[in-house]
């Protein structure tokens, strides 16, 4: 047979044909590719429907090629070598099917509830698997997967064969959302970051008329149908009746794998509640609950946890990954809120930033203004009723407590004059804290404490100032008073002090001296009987020696009477024979004159005996008989002298011969040095 084929050239050349398209049907498929296989005719004809050739049509067939030698005949089949799909560590692939069942118009993505297997072609389409985006992700490996039946679009690029050139850009831009969603990256969430996630879900049925935020669906891990293992299980969530939109259920600590096309992922912080405060939960979602605020209270329903409305139980001091689009959390200070309504100054709650003094008027028509602090508390158990009053703090405290404290204040100042109103303040004080109580007390505030300031002037008034200023001198003025009364005490009192120190430290020697002093009284008496004895003795013997004395000076005084009489006498005689005997002298010497030149004389003789002076000078100067000067001045007034004062003696009536000129005559001629001339004796005549 092959002899007459070679012989017969149509036959050989046919039979070389047909061996070299034997040889072109033997497909080689590297072990990191795989082979889509395209029929080229069949003949059960082509697809009536479809994609992929599921009975053997003509056309793309579901089964793919996998690494080594396979026989299919050339012209039969065509085989597009296309590459594994590689899904790196700790990223996500996405799958788009290009055939199988339409989606309903109110789902999105692909359902997986039975066609789960993308690497079998046949068995997704045969459980109804749907074309499109699909619900089921890719973890990390390696696929051999039919790029035409599927298309996976992965970080890096996108694994699929092209079969329209359109079909690029629809897929890039599915990358690009994906990418915008960090999709092809789990969602991890950290321990450090204290956030929260906040997941949107886009596919399902939508929320009811009313609802804003999903429920929470398939939570029970014992429920393996529902349990959507925090939405990284799409269809279970949907199978939970799970609906599309903001979800009430979020995301904390941990890694999540989740589609980004089917749930968006928004990071919030936790909610933090810190130590003095507490959280008063207001929920816009969940069912309406009984009313728990009570039949007095009728400015709004209380209802437990879980519940749409206010919650009765406001959340403790700590950390919630509460979801603030699910409901809103007023912080409530539970420390002393201090309210101060003076400019510029803000309290540590800052609820009075817009809070000022309260404008006066007194009854003597001035008007200052009141610096005003208050010190309010609110119960943690009644948190939840002040914010079902009043929506916030700051809005009580503008809207409630402003007019309210301002109202009671000016009707406080117009009862009073602006001094009563400075002097008066701490009454005052006390007494709005008494009745302001009751009316904070009606708003479920405790009220703690009022402080009152210092009433100022507004700008530009000085009136008020000029009475403060008085009212601070007349102070100062009282103040000092008081003070110099006290030092005083104090200087009465520490003079006590010393004296009670002295007297302790000297109170041995005290107790000696007063001791001493008794002695000495009694010693003193003794002394005082004793003296008193000795002064009568003394006194005794006294008058006796006294009347001694006198007798003997009586008897003494006799005696010199007499003596003295005596001596008198003798003396008075005496004295006239001296008397007598000088005029004798004197007339002798010839009167007074003569006797004090004579005294004179003498006195210069001593004079000149004394000083040592030479008696002759060595130069004389004399008279013609040859005698000095002297001599001749001594002879003439002697002469003359002696003359006039025997004259005078005589005129008198006293001789020349009686007892007295004799004496005068016997003592002038001892100083002259002459002989006694006798009573006989005639007088010198002068020269």
């Amino acid at each position: 047979m092959f002899e007459l084929i070679l012989m017969h050239p149509f036959l050989s050349a046919l039979a070389g044909i047909l061996g070299f398209l034997f040889l072109l049907s033997i497909r080689y498929i590297p072990n990191n590719r795989v082979g889509v296989v395209e029929k080229l005719f069949s003949v059960k004809g082509s697809l009536k429907s479809g994609l992929i050739a599921l009975n053997g049509e003509a056309g793309f067939q579901p089964n793919i090629l996998r690494g080594g030698w396979h026989f299919l005949f050339i012209l039969q089949y065509k085989i597009h070598n296309m590459p594994l799909v590689t899904i790196p560590q700790g990223k996500i692939g996405y799958v788009f099917a290009r055939d199988g069942q339409s989606l309903p118009s109110t789902q999105a993505l692909a359902s997986n509830t039975k066609a789960k297997d993308f690497q079998d072609v046949k068995d997704f389409l045969a459980k109804d698997g749907q074309k499109g985006p699909q619900r089921l992700i890719l973890r990390e490996g390696t696929y051999a997967i039919n790029l035409v039946q599927f298309v996976v679009i992965t970080e890096d690029r996108p694994y699929y064969l092209v079969m329209d050139p359109g079909e690029l850009e629809m897929f890039n831009r599915m990358a690009s959302i994906i990418r915008e969603r960090e999709g092809f990256s789990p969602v991890v969430i950290k321990d450090a970051d204290d956030m929260v996630g906040i997941v949107t879900i886009h596919d399902g049925e939508s929320l009811s008329t009313g609802e804003i935020i999903a429920p929470t669906v398939g939570g029970n891990p014992e429920d393996p149908n529902t349990y959507h293992n925090n939405f990284q299980d799409p269809d279970k969530f949907l199978a939970a009746s799970g609906k599309r939109g903001r979800q009430l259920q979020v995301l904390v600590e941990g890694t999540y794998y989740i589609n980004r096309l089917f749930g968006t992922i928004e990071m919030i912080p936790k909610t933090t509640i810190e130590v003095g405060t507490v959280g008063v939960v207001i929920s816009y979602t969940g069912e309406i609950g009984e009313d728990l605020s009570g039949k007095d209270y009728n400015h709004g329903e209380m209802v437990k946890k879980g519940y749409r409305g206010v919650w009765s139980e406001a959340l403790l001091p700590g950390k919630y990954a509460f979801n603030t689009y699910a409901g809103k959390i007023v912080m409530v200070p539970t420390t002393n809120i201090i309210l101060k309504w003076i400019s510029n100054q803000v309290g540590t709650h800052r609820l009075d930033e817009n809070l000022s003094e309260i404008s006066l008027i007194t009854k003597d028509a001035f008007e200052p203004t009141l610096p005003l602090s208050v010190v309010v508390h609110i119960d943690y158990r009644k948190a939840p009723l002040v914010i079902q009053r009043f929506g916030d703090i700051k809005r009580l405290v503008e809207q409630t407590l402003d007019p309210m404290v301002a109202a009671y204040f000016k009707n406080i100042g117009q009862s009073r004059t602006l001094i009563q109103l400075i002097q008066e303040r701490s009454i005052i004080q006390q007494q709005a804290a008494v009745e302001m109580k009751d009316r904070f007390a009606h708003y479920n505030l405790e009220l703690e404490e009022v402080l009152i300031g210092t009433p100022g002037s507004v700008e530009g008034d000085k009136q008020i100032e000029l009475i403060l200023n008085q009212l601070r001198s007349r102070q100062i003025a009282e103040e000092q008073v008081e003070t110099y009364n006290r030092q005083e005490k104090a200087a009465v009192k520490e003079r006590e002090l010393r004296e009670a120190e002295s007297r302790a430290k000297q109170q041995s020697m005290l107790t000696e001296s007063e001791i001493g002093i008794a002695v000495q009284s009694n010693q003193g008496k003794a002394d005082l009987a004793r003296a008193e004895q000795q002064a009568l003795q003394i006194r005794t013997l006294s008058e006796a020696e006294a009347k001694k004395i006198k007798i003997l000076a009586e008897g003494e005084a006799s005696k010199i009477k007499a003596l003295a009489d005596a001596e008198a006498e003798k003396a008075a005689r005496v004295g006239v024979a001296q008397a007598m005997a000088i005029e004798e002298q004197v007339g002798a010497y010839g009167g007074p004159q003569f006797q004090l030149v004579q005294q004179v004389m003498q006195r210069f003789a001593e004079a000149v005996e004394q000083s040592k002076v030479d008696v002759v000078p060595k130069i004389q100067m004399g008279n013609s008989d040859g005698g000095g000067l002297l001599e001749s001045l001594l002879n003439v007034m002697l002469s003359d002298k002696l003359n006039n004062m025997l004259g005078e003696k005589a005129a008198a009536g006293v001789g020349s011969g009686s007892p007295q000129t004799s004496a005068i005559r016997e003592e002038l001629q001892k100083r002259l040095g002459s002989p006694h001339p006798g009573p006989d004796a005639s007088p010198p005549q002068a020269g």
